[in-house]
């Protein structure tokens, strides 16, 4: 087959759920939400321009369990049915064209800056590293009892996604939330039921997922999102992560995605190494180790920039799903594209600013394309190419903006 013939097949879960193709947009932070985290009229617009554009699979922004702990101005929190016609309206128009659209949920644990949470929660009390302790807070430890209550919150909101008309939920267990830092060693440093080895670090996201699984149907799809490794030292390793996934497996997950990394070593956002250049997926090596130990369909997301690399993936049965997120946020309609038959190259490009200590970051390889997602939300083209020392000013004057309103909101 070729490479429009093979992305084009459609996959069947183990739940019977159909993905009509092999596209699936991996979660991007729109932060669309209002500034108290309600769900807008920008979501719906922005999760049908993709569903228009062909993608298979797509999967929503984290969308936060708990108001008291989010990770960023603009995120939606799903606590409750206040928004229910804005949620049955996302979920329809993000289903067009037979995509599935799954709910991403998060808990942000210490990884809540400081302007929006002065006492933030975590395994353990243990802070960033020096340079980030400015941004955020040093963390309380969990008690026994809020643990419980924090999993039957991911419960509560993945039956109101369902009944919104969400067709699954992917739990956040990557990128350093609360799921990640129950994970790992070094983060995670408990001597009771929920830490003090890979079991019982392991507890949290299993029983999280336990209670999705009663809290929802049996048609309804529950995956997740897992770091194939924290690449910092003291962390969560491939060893551990691959034994994760056996567990997960063995309880029946309908996807895993593989990523990396955290705030502190941000992979996700990286993929120099020469291997990953050549086959354009930063994670498709932890993929093949996977795919040796258990049959759970896999989506690998990170790095695809043609239509050429990412069926070649799928040809190497390293995964199911060619997982995308920065290609899709400027060019919304590609999948439809490769699928029509035609050659593609994502326009992605590392964004330089001029300015070292800014290109050296990843804040402007998240913002820039943050904005493009809301262009997109507001019915606007996105923009293909970032404009240097331009972008960089619209970028911090929208940050500058938010974050003064969520302080007049917090009543500093």
């Amino acid at each position: 087959m070729n490479a429009a013939e093979l992305l084009s097949q459609p996959l069947t879960l183990k739940n019977g759920a159909v993905i009509p193709n092999r596209f699936a947009k991996s979660a991007m932070s729109e932060t669309l939400g209002t500034m108290d985290n309600r769900v807008t009229k920008e979501l719906p617009r922005l999760y049908r321009t993709w569903a228009e554009g062909g993608v298979g699979l797509s999967i929503t922004g984290n969308v936060m369990i708990d108001r008291r702990h989010i990770g960023e101005p603009g995120n939606v929190v799903l606590e409750d049915e206040r928004d229910f016609s804005l949620l049955q309206e996302w979920a329809r128009e993000g289903a067009r064209n037979g995509c599935q659209l799954w709910m991403q949920l998060n808990h942000p644990g210490k990884q809540s800056p400081k302007m929006l949470n002065k006492a933030p929660v975590s395994p353990s009390a243990v802070p960033f590293r020096k340079e980030l302790q400015a941004m955020f807070a040093t963390p309380r430890a969990l008690e026994a009892s809020e643990i419980e209550e924090i999993i039957q919150r991911f419960a509560t909101s993945a039956a109101i996604a369902e009944k919104a008309g969400f067709s699954g939920v992917q739990i956040h267990g990557a990128h350093g939330y609360l799921v990640s830092q129950f994970l790992s060693p070094h983060h995670n440093q408990r001597e009771d039921e929920w830490g003090g080895s890979p079991e019982k670090r392991m507890r949290f996201v299993v029983e999280v997922y336990k209670a999705i699984r009663v809290a929802t149907g049996q048609r309804f799809a529950v995956g997740i999102k897992l770091n194939s490794a924290d690449f910092q030292r003291g962390g969560f390793t491939e060893e551990e992560s691959l034994g994760v996934i056996d567990t997960l497996a063995g309880l029946g997950i309908d996807l895993v995605e593989i990523s990396g990394g955290n705030y502190e070593n941000p992979a996700m956002a990286k993929g120099n190494k020469a291997s990953t250049v050549a086959r354009e997926a930063y994670f498709l090596e932890f993929a093949e180790k996977v795919r040796k130990r258990v049959d759970v369909p896999l989506m690998v997301t990170g790095g695809f920039r043609t239509e050429l690399g990412m069926a070649e993936a799928l040809a190497s049965g390293a995964t199911d799903l060619v997982g995308l997120a920065r290609p899709l946020a400027v060019e919304p309609d590609f999948p439809k594209r490769i699928m029509e038959g035609q050659a593609f190259t994502s326009s992605v490009r590392p964004i330089r600013t001029g300015i070292r200590m800014i290109d050296d970051m990843a804040l402007m390889e998240v913002s820039w394309y943050t904005r493009q997602l809301g262009r997109m939300g507001k019915g606007k083209a996105p923009r293909k190419h970032d404009r240097g020392v331009l972008s960089l000013m619209e970028v911090l004057a929208v940050m500058t903006s938010r974050g003064v309103r969520t302080r007049l909101r917090a009543g500093e």
